[in-house]
């Protein structure tokens, strides 16, 4: 099929994309919002000096998903892209601009992740949003319509709770245990074996090397380890835990004036995953923290978010 426009004006296509600090999730849908083919990709969160690469990312995967659905060479009407780094408005305008250049849709929308996050968890509704995946964040939306965020800050600054924190301290944790500063953990060997280092002494160089999606990585080893039942594992995600409760708590009593309210609370992000070890952490401490927090069961998809956003676009030029 030749690069255009489909020529029955209805058959236009729309994408959604999700685009995370380690990953990249795009739909196609048709005129009327059904999925037609999904595709995943490296990350491209919208990061300062690499904006280029993120459209790039975008662009192959997009190109992926079109050829799923054997759309391959059409050319998307709207795509709208939830971007994590897109608050920031230099860099969200610098990736929209490299899209356009790619020429991936006749209409680019490079939105803020939570937006697209929010937009599939409550449409217009009120609630809060909570993440953690590379990095955390958490958004909310008030029952009269006011925005809000907390967290998102970075893995320098913070981040909380995500999975690049939980990385950074099981590496200080397996140096400190090295050491001797610390009592045995299955933590030390665990990360060793994750990063095929023979000894602790690998460590320094592995760590200046990473980058958030690396560290984030070594989540999972820490997870691993908490199930068998190791002290220091379990207390490393029982902080992370609370860290995220923080956030939910902050903006519960911002938007919603007390964290006691009817507050609904929706979870996302690789490590929100339903029935996930640090998931059920949270969900047991926001009993507690925010007694009016209705935890929703649903997955939250913030690709099918932008679709949505996209469709809107698309039906309000005609």
């Amino acid at each position: 099929m030749a690069r255009g426009h489909s020529p029955d004006l209805m058959s236009y296509l729309i994408v959604g994309v999700d685009g995370g600090g380690t990953k990249t999730k795009v739909i196609v849908a048709d005129a009327k919002g059904e999925e037609l083919a999904t595709a995943s990709g490296g990350g491209s969160a919208a990061r300062p000096g690499q904006t280029t690469h993120a459209a790039e990312v975008i662009a192959q995967t997009v190109a992926e998903a079109l050829a799923a659905c054997e759309r391959t060479g059409e050319i998307p009407r709207v795509l709208c892209a939830g971007l994590a780094g897109a608050g920031r408005e230099p860099e969200r305008q610098a990736v929209r601009e490299a899209l356009v250049r790619l020429e991936v849709a006749d209409l680019v929308l490079v939105e803020p992740d939570a937006t697209v996050a929010l937009e599939d968890a409550f449409g217009d509704g009120p609630g809060i949003l909570l993440v953690s995946g590379t990095g955390s964040s958490c958004f909310g939306r008030s029952p009269s319509g006011q925005f809000s965020r907390c967290g998102g800050w970075g893995l320098n600054i913070g981040d909380e709770g995500s999975g690049a924190w939980i990385g950074r301290r099981a590496l200080s944790i397996a140096a400190a245990a090295a050491d001797g500063r610390e009592p045995e953990t299955g933590l030390l060997p665990a990360v060793l074996a994750a990063l095929e280092l023979e000894s602790s002494d690998g460590l320094v160089f592995w760590a200046s090397h990473a980058d958030p999606a690396a560290l984030a990585k070594l989540a999972g080893t820490v997870i691993t380890v908490a199930a068998t039942g190791d002290q220091r594992a379990n207390s490393l995600l029982s902080l992370a835990a609370e860290e995220l409760v923080t956030h939910v708590r902050a903006l519960a009593r911002q938007l919603f004036t007390d964290e006691r309210a009817a507050i609904p609370v929706a979870l996302a992000g690789g490590l929100m995953e339903r029935g996930s070890f640090l998931r059920k952490l949270v969900e047991q401490r926001l009993k507690s923290a925010v007694p009016g927090a209705a935890v929703r069961a649903e997955a939250v998809i913030p690709a099918r978010g932008a679709v949505r956003l996209a469709l809107q676009s698309a039906k309000a030029r005609g």
